[in-house]
């Protein structure tokens, strides 16, 4: 016998010692026991022996699952409260102050529902205007961005002379957005009016507001612009847009074949380039779930007073 086997069995090791001691006990070795040990039968009359085992753990049974009261259309009225899909640039805590700054601003002003082809009207705060306020009335040709950096351009046309103007949906200096024609376009941005003829961005400063029936779905406008001859604001030729008539016109071989070149159409199979540009369908509900009881309750307050600027009473009663 070795000398290690001599102490194993003499108890030369503390620790194997206190073990060895530690068994000698009935309840230690209940506790240090992993095995099951057998229990007389019941009075049953059973003569069978029953092991005792651990109860088993609680098994959570989905129910049905509760529906999302949050209505689908949200992330096109409200795109500005999903934050940039880029990982690098995301913070949950920046991203949950901001949409709390966002709701406060919407509880001082209104910011109705508008797109990309819709004609609205901006007042605005000006300390070098007359009365300390400016009001710029065009077609809404982008809105990008996101959070309290969401921003969209208004073009017109006055006095032959094309203007745009650039507003930050929740800049303190706004007073008053109105939508006159709510509307969309075919394409997601409307940069290629620059380039177009003048009367598709010319529209009168005092319009009058065109007023949908409740409940009516946002007409979607199909018209297709005429642009005027290069040089352009860009190769118009390399995107594919839809609302544009005369393209082909202003493109000659040598362009087109350099559009084929630096065309990518196997992109729109790519969907982990899309998964990249977009944010998942479970973390939007989850940020609309938070902020849908203010939105919804500013989309009340909104349509009483809508209801209350289209009734008029009358001077004289009958």
């Amino acid at each position: 016998m070795s000398i290690i086997q001599r102490k194993l069995f003499g108890g030369g090791f503390p620790l194997l010692n206190i073990v060895r001691r530690l068994e000698l006990l009935p309840s230690a070795t209940a506790s240090l026991s992993t095995k099951a040990e057998p229990v007389p039968a019941g009075s049953g009359g059973s003569s069978q022996q029953q092991t005792r085992q651990s109860p088993n753990p609680p098994t959570i049974t989905s129910g049905t699952e509760r529906k999302s009261i949050v209505p689908p259309e949200y992330r096109f009225v409200y795109q500005e409260f999903l934050p940039d899909p880029k990982l690098e640039w995301r913070n949950p805590i920046r991203e949950k102050l901001e949409r709390m700054d966002m709701l406060d601003r919407r509880s001082n002003i209104d910011i109705p529902e508008f797109y990309v082809g819709s004609v609205v009207a901006v007042t605005s705060s000006d300390v070098h205007a007359v009365g300390k306020t400016s009001r710029f009335l065009g077609i809404c040709i982008l809105k990008e961005k996101c959070g309290l950096r969401a921003r969209f351009i208004l073009r017109n046309v006055v006095d032959n002379q094309g203007m745009e103007v650039s507003y930050d949906m929740y800049d303190p200096t706004l007073l008053k957005v109105e939508v006159l024609r709510l509307e969309k376009r075919l394409d997601d941005h409307l940069l290629y009016l620059r380039d177009a003829l003048d009367e598709y961005s010319t529209f009168d400063l005092n319009m009058e507001s065109e007023i949908l029936p409740e409940g009516a779905p946002v007409p979607v406008n199909d018209i297709k612009v005429t642009l005027k001859p290069r040089p352009w604001f860009a190769r118009w030729e390399r995107h594919e847009l839809q609302g544009v008539a005369n393209i082909e016109e202003h493109t000659n071989e040598k362009k087109r074949r350099k559009a084929e070149r630096v065309a990518t159409p196997w992109e729109k199979y790519d969907l982990m380039k899309e998964y990249r540009k977009s944010i998942p369908e479970e973390e939007q509900k989850e940020i609309f779930a938070e902020v849908y009881s203010q939105l919804h309750q500013l989309e009340l307050t909104r349509k009483k007073m809508k209801r209350k600027r289209t009734f008029v009473k009358p001077t004289k009663l009958a």
